[in-house]
């Protein structure tokens, strides 16, 4: 038996206890959350030495960013742990019931998952969102992060699951594979009779290893190519600020703005009052040709996009621009290149937003307000598991239910068919 299919089976006996641990898994969370702010400086050393060796590794600044810790991400991860340990239970949810002719009774109603696998890449954060939805959802979690982050990720996870035994709950509720090669993460794909559902969380690089070469059920998570189509109608200082704010305050996250789509009738007046605000950040230009002449007569540097451009996730300082002859145009280039992730449009004609609404099939689709409000906190869950963008099970920022099923009881006095 191998180390993986030993934790495997560790999680499966785990994940039969947390399936019935009711209010101990809200005791434990709560602890868990104690236990990473009293070992803040233990977690900060371990990222230390992540981001050292990332330096000398030569980590682009954006992806830095996405490993780093401090007092302020810290004190968030704790806090979002809190936050899942305040919402209501969902296992034993009934979801809904009926007598039939005969007399049985029948209710559906909520259940744990069983034993969630999550692969993920250099955001030490989400060792700990991971671990407390699992736990809150009555699910046994084996999490795989990247290299990169690995003296992170064990520091918070070893912390996490000495809190979280002390306070009641099994061995092996969760598990992190402390292998970070290709095979390990190969044979957690392959982890079947073990993992009942594997969510990959990273670049479109290991989301597409995970989905195509998985045998364990997969909910596939998001790379974001998000889109900001600014209509004719479109106040600008709001275009100017929605745009900056999606592609600068966090730009290495999969919510950040990565296209802008102009609406040609206000592309002269604009588009220099957009690239004004979004050089404060040095962000690079990568421009459609009538773009990069409004651009460069108005003195900004741009370059010329190539076809890939459209469909590349940046997660950095660049943006793509396009001016589009109107709705319909920005409706199909969006078809075309869009991930399924987030898309906005900013707009004061009504029939045109609901247009926007209902014929963009992404997982968020917003009217005048920023891209990065795609999280799961941000939409009242607390903490989450990552941006579905398929359709099956769940779809949208993945919080404590969408790690649930559900199964049928049915009572009867005797009936027979």
């Amino acid at each position: 038996m191998t180390e993986l299919q030993k934790m495997g089976k560790k999680a499966k006996e785990a994940a039969e206890k947390l399936a019935c641990a009711g209010n101990l898994k809200d005791k434990a969370l709560l602890a868990m959350a104690a236990a990473i702010e009293e070992k803040e400086e233990e977690i900060l050393r371990a990222n230390e030495e992540d981001l050292q060796a990332a330096r000398e590794g030569g980590m682009k600044p954006s992806l830095l960013d996405r490993l780093a810790l401090n007092h302020s991400r810290i004190a968030s991860m704790a806090e979002g742990i809190r936050q899942v340990a305040a919402q209501q239970d969902p296992v034993g949810e009934i979801l809904e019931g009926s007598v039939r002719p005969n007399g049985m009774r029948i209710r559906r109603v909520r259940v744990p998952l069983g034993v969630v696998g999550i692969i993920y890449e250099a955001r030490p954060n989400v060792t700990a969102d991971a671990a407390a939805l699992c736990l809150k959802a009555g699910n046994a979690v084996i999490l795989r992060g990247g290299k990169e982050a690995i003296r992170s990720n064990s520091a918070i996870l070893d912390i996490m699951a000495n809190a979280a035994q002390k306070a009641g709950l099994p061995d092996g509720s969760m598990q992190l594979v402390r292998d970070t090669s290709r095979e390990s993460s190969r044979e957690m794909m392959g982890l079947t009779g073990y993992l009942d559902v594997l969510i990959p969380r990273g670049g479109a690089g290991l989301i597409r290893a995970v989905v195509e070469g998985a045998k364990v059920p997969v909910i596939e998570t998001g790379v974001g190519n998000c889109h900001l189509f600014i209509d004719e109608s479109a106040d600008e200082a709001m275009a100017v600020e929605i745009a900056y704010n999606g592609k600068t305050s966090r730009p290495s996250v999969c919510n950040a703005l990565e296209k802008v789509l102009i609406h040609e009738k206000i592309a002269e007046s604009l588009l220099p009052k957009l690239a004004e605000r979004l050089s404060e950040k040095n962000v690079e230009f990568h421009c459609c040709e009538k773009s990069l002449n409004i651009l460069q007569k108005a003195g900004f540097q741009a370059k010329l996009a190539n076809d890939e451009d459209w469909d590349t996730e940046y997660l950095d300082y660049i943006l793509g621009i396009r001016v589009v002859r109107d709705l319909e145009e920005a409706l199909s280039h969006i078809r075309a290149h869009s991930s399924g992730h987030s898309e906005c449009i900013v707009t004061k004609d009504y029939a045109n937003a609901a247009a926007f609404t209902e014929r963009v099939d992404s997982a968020a689709v917003y009217v005048n307000c920023s891209t990065r409000f795609t999280d799961g906190g941000e939409f009242g869950l607390g903490a989450e598991i990552g941006i579905s963008t398929q359709k099956l099970h769940a779809r949208g920022p993945m919080g404590v239910r969408e790690l649930t099923s559900s199964k049928f009881i049915i009572e009867g006095s005797g009936q027979v068919r």
